[in-house]
């Protein structure tokens, strides 16, 4: 019967997510492109760091309640899920994803670094205040050169936003974040009812639960035709997990790094991350380079399963 309740939540949970992160996306653009501010300047930042607030929510809370090996596993599993699901999906969807932006200017530079950052400063199995305050640095200094380079539409293209757009913002963005929680929850209990171990939930149950938002606002964005958007929300969502959401639980106390996750899947992170930048080089993700990275991501689950138990 337990069971039972926790998928009905979970059902719930999933049509409340995709309603929100329909309403945000619309409004976060709407209000970015009447102050000037490009569509993949916004999926990179407002977008980005709206869908990351489930991570960082579930990795304090994991910090508090004395379940710190979640937060690099929330981490890693996000951002490969972010990679190989959310742009894989995106790119089966629209077929081909044409990049307006040379990602290569500011955005993959960024996104290698966190990475290959994340893997030295946790590669000892701790991750000190002092690597913390480095990764708030980092998040700094990649906003800045973000809104500084980016191309501004012309004034006569800018919409004008509304109360209402601010309105949907705030409670579209609150609701991504409650119902993404409600995920996590019903995620979480059916893996317990299902005895499955605790590093393999925060791998998958955990990693994908809080990356719904992603794939529901980069989805939603391609749809509208808007798939530039989805592609920086990847991209920013991935930065802002690597140096906000393992940076900021670090200060509510010690974070413990698994050795298989510093062995097997934080490399598998870094080889995504390695392949979206080759990937993306031509400035298109094709449909069939979508396909790979499903692959990629069924075989990562496929490593999730052999390491359950």
């Amino acid at each position: 019967m337990e069971l039972l309740i926790q998928i009905g939540i979970f059902v719930v949970s999933i049509a409340a997510l995709l309603w929100a992160s329909d309403r945000f996306v619309e409004a976060a653009e709407r209000i970015g492109l009447s102050f000037g501010i490009s569509p993949f300047i916004i999926g990179v930042t407002i977008v980005a760091f709206g869908t990351s607030l489930p991570e960082l929510a579930t990795s304090i809370v994991a910090v508090l309640n004395g379940t710190p090996e979640i937060v690099i596993g929330a981490v890693v599993g996000s951002n490969i899920t972010n990679i190989a699901l959310v742009l894989g999906l995106t790119a089966v969807v629209v077929k081909n994803i044409d990049l307006e932006y040379n990602l290569w200017h500011i955005d993959i530079p960024f996104l290698w670094g966190s990475a290959f950052l994340l893997y030295f400063a946790v590669s000892d199995g701790n991750l000190s205040i002092y690597e913390a305050i480095l990764f708030l640095v980092g998040i700094c200094i990649f906003l800045a050169y973000s809104l500084k380079d980016q191309d501004k539409p012309d004034k006569k293209d800018r919409p004008t936003a509304s109360w209402k757009d601010y309105l949907y913002l705030v409670l579209g963005g609150a609701l991504v974040s409650v119902s993404a929680t409600y995920v996590i929850e019903a995620i979480t209990n059916i893996a317990s009812i299902l005895a499955i171990a605790p590093t393999v939930i925060a791998l998958s149950a955990v990693a994908i639960g809080t990356s719904l938002p992603e794939v529901a606002v980069s989805l939603a964005a391609a749809r509208k035709g808007k798939a530039s958007i989805a592609v920086g929300n990847a991209i920013g969502s991935n930065v802002f997990n690597t140096f906000i959401v393992m940076a900021i639980p670090r200060f509510f106390g010690k974070l413990e790094i698994p050795q298989n996750v510093i062995e097997i899947f934080l490399p598998v992170m870094i080889v995504m991350t390695i392949l979206l930048g080759v990937m993306s080089n031509n400035k298109k993700i094709t449909r069939w380079e979508g396909m790979v990275l499903l692959l990629f991501f069924a075989w990562y689950f496929g490593v999730l399963a052999e390491n359950a138990g």
